[in-house]
């Protein structure tokens, strides 16, 4: 427990009930890995977090852009809280320290750990919120994320990318980009796409994924660092 206490200190949560942290802490894959363990994974929390966060980020945006349209603020929100976003604050929080993991999924780095770290971000939100009701989730929301806002509106991060760079493209170079499927391989359950993306006809960066669609932003975001226009 001295663990999970100094991991309580360190995310600024006065714990009543520990076990809900140990909780949040915990993915499936620690559980398949060691039967004997008795506690739960924290899927469940996470459920019940993401629904506060929602809700917290939906009151803060609201109350902060009082004359901004709906769709703005459904693009900021979905900029504040996805996966990227939760996991650098996760990282920043020091949670990947005090994770329950299997030694395979321990291993595992990118968008697979990403994935993990905005999850146990999630639950422990759904944890405070069980242990000290939505005021103190709401807090600790606050202090970890909507400083972000101004960040995200500066850089244009609430706009995907294939958009941040036709609007570059366009601005800077007078064309529009186009988006080529360069090759697909796999079997159709599972397909891996690379696309090319051209200004002018000429070749600005590739990106892969498992669709066209997710292909076509990888390729904007690489476009984006290459140019230097992120």
């Amino acid at each position: 427990m001295s663990d999970v206490a100094s991991c309580a200190a360190r995310l600024g949560l006065a714990f009543k009930n520990l076990d809900l942290l140990v909780e949040a802490l915990t993915h499936r894959s620690y559980l398949n890995e060691h039967r004997e363990y008795a506690g739960a994974h924290n899927e469940r929390l996470e459920f019940l977090g993401d629904a506060v966060l929602e809700l917290a980020a939906t009151d803060f945006l609201y109350k902060k852009f009082p004359a901004n349209p709906e769709g703005e603020l459904t693009a900021y929100r979905a900029a504040l809280v996805n996966t990227v976003s939760l996991a650098e604050t996760a990282q920043q929080l020091g949670i990947n320290e005090f994770l329950l993991l299997s030694k395979g999924e321990s291993r595992d780095t990118g968008r697979a750990r990403e994935a993990i770290l905005a999850d146990a971000f999630e639950a422990i939100i759904g944890a405070a919120y069980l242990d000290q009701g939505y005021a103190a989730a709401e807090a600790f929301i606050a202090r970890n994320l909507f400083g972000k806002i101004e960040d995200i509106i500066v850089k244009r991060s609430y706009q995907d990318g294939k958009s941040r760079f036709q609007e570059a493209a366009q601005e800077k170079r007078g064309i529009t980009p186009e988006y080529k499927t360069l090759s697909e391989e796999g079997p159709d359950h599972a397909k891996l796409f690379t696309v090319g993306v051209f200004i002018g006809g000429e070749e600005i960066a590739r990106g892969e994924g498992q669709s066209k669609q997710g292909a076509e932003q990888a390729a904007a975001d690489a476009a984006l660092r290459m140019m230097q226009w992120a």
